[in-house]
This record gives C-alpha cells, structure tokens and sequence, in this order.
C-alpha cells in the first residue's frame, strides 16, 4: 500500500473524520473553524490511491513552543497499515522545521489503540485528568522533538 501525505483543508479533514467512528458524531464545521482561525496548523491528509484515508490537524495552542495535535483519524479499514504513522512522522518533521520543541495531545482513556501507538512512538503521559467515569479521563500525552 503506497501512502501518500499531503497538506489539505479543514473541510477535507472533516470529510475524512466524519466516516471515523470515534468522532461520530461531528460538530458543525463553524466550531472546527474557529480553533484553527489565524493560528498557525498544519492539516495533513492521508491518501491511498487517490482516496483520502486519514488525517492529522495540529495548532499552536499554547503558544509555549508546542504544537497541539489536535484532530486525527484513519478509517478503519486503512489501520494497522502505516497510515497514522506516516501522519505523525510527517507532523513531526513539519513541526521540527517549524521550530517547535515538542507536541502535545490529549485523548480519552478509552481509546486504548491510541494510547498504545502514542507511548510506542515516543510520547509520554504526563498529566491525567478525572472525569465522570474512568473511560473518560483525559489522558495528556508530549512527546520532545528538540
């Protein structure tokens, strides 16, 4: 399976994640738009024979030399075939090229998959944050670039 990785619009990346379970449902693009309006981001897409798979959104949140990956996805039938990582190698590459020295999510402690290709490809945990229910907690991963 050849990967292609290229940058593209919100609206591609909402197409994308609208077909991935764990984002269903969607909220309205408006709310997406303003989080990424006159920050800096990156939006990647993730293609396989011209078809968009998967991607990867990341700003400057914190404005304290992280980038904040912030939406990702692959759908499921394109995963565990390299797609999310040739996403996060290329966010990384762009973000070390962009002078950041580190990134920066968070997920929810149910996404386990997540959880285990974040800390296999370099991030640490390094806060936890208790919600309602322990599937909830809000699980803030880093990973330093520099």
């Amino acid at each position: 399976m050849v990967i292609d990785i290229q940058k593209g619009t919100l609206l591609e990346a909402l197409k994308v994640l609208g077909s991935v379970p764990e984002f269903d449902p969607l909220l309205e693009s408006d709310y997406y738009e303003g989080k990424v309006k006159n920050k800096v981001h990156i939006i990647l897409l993730a293609k396989v024979d011209d078809k968009v798979v998967g991607c990867k959104i990341g700003y400057n949140k914190h404005k304290d030399g992280s980038l904040y990956s912030w939406l990702g996805g692959v759908l499921p039938g394109y995963r565990r075939h390299g797609v999310a990582k040739a996403l996060a190698d290329e966010m990384e590459t762009w973000a070390l090229n962009n002078d950041y020295a580190k990134i920066r999510f968070k997920t929810l402690n149910r996404h386990k998959a997540m959880l285990a290709f974040s800390l296999k490809n370099g991030f640490d945990i390094f806060n936890v944050k208790p919600k309602d229910e322990l599937e909830n907690y809000r699980i803030e991963l880093v990973k330093h670039l520099k």
